[in-house]
């Protein structure tokens, strides 16, 4: 049974169990209700694909076309190098990163200045990772400062990450995140977002926000009711509601 499916449902039944004092909603109802919404197969297709294009999945996407016949929005030969971009962020290569942005489209980062700041501000971060002082705080002045003095929130972002150079030991160091794996997948993440607007195509897959508003439809019926609820959303199995 598709989450789609049932977000519909449960969005519908909320509407109802608002006029109503709460209830018991049997499995057998639930199900009956469920079975009564129809969803074309294309939408769902087109969900898919619209994950596996955002996400990345070139491979899955290009399988999928064939198996289903359900075209992407989009050429499946720009996600290679989208997804290179997006590994050279990962691994530490911001410079090969911005190459590669610019290969594709100069415009991506003419026209958004916060993330080539950020970008830059990865690349700081690297060389302060791989211990190059010297050549951090010369790069720190030369690209980063000028930038600052123009945006008061990225001389902000500046200031956090020069002060790891303060810290031989960065587990102590209040701003020591910045060396995380994490930060290089936000940005890397943030570099994917635009790519992905510059080619007219949602930053964001559907499937996440169809999942939280899922949640989001089963917080306010438990208010209104009691029924068969969605507890591992890995295999959308119900369960029978506790009378």
């Amino acid at each position: 049974m598709s989450l789609f499916w049932i977000v519909i449902r449960q969005l519908a039944y909320f509407e109802e169990a608002m006029a109503t004092s709460k209830k018991v909603i049997t499995r057998e109802d639930w199900e009956k209700r469920l079975n009564d919404v129809k969803i074309r197969k294309e939408d769902m297709n087109r969900l898919v694909m619209n994950f596996l294009v955002t996400e990345g999945y070139v491979e899955a996407a290009e399988k999928f076309k064939m198996e289903s016949g359900t075209d992407p929005d989009i050429d499946l030969a720009t996600i290679t190098d989208r997804m290179a971009v997006k590994k050279a962020v990962q691994s530490g290569n911001v410079e090969d990163a911005i190459e590669k942005v610019n290969d594709l489209n100069p415009e991506i980062l003419d026209t958004n200045p916060q993330l080539f700041f950020h970008l830059q501000q990865q690349r700081l971060i690297e060389l302060i990772r791989n211990g190059k002082v010297e050549e951090a705080l010369e790069f720190a002045q030369e690209e980063l400062a000028p930038r600052g003095e123009e945006n008061q929130a990225f001389l902000e972002e500046l200031e956090k990450t020069v002060a790891l150079l303060a810290f031989e030991d960065v587990s102590n160091c209040p701003v020591g995140a910045l060396l995380d794996v994490s930060q290089r997948l936000k940005t890397a993440s943030e570099v994917n977002a635009a790519i992905l607007t510059s080619q007219s195509h949602e930053k964001d897959p559907k499937l996440p926000s169809l999942l939280k508003m899922l949640i989001w439809a089963q917080n306010q019926l438990d208010e209104k009711a009691v029924y068969p609820r969605i507890t591992n959303l890995s295999t959308a199995s119900l369960e029978n509601p506790a009378v």
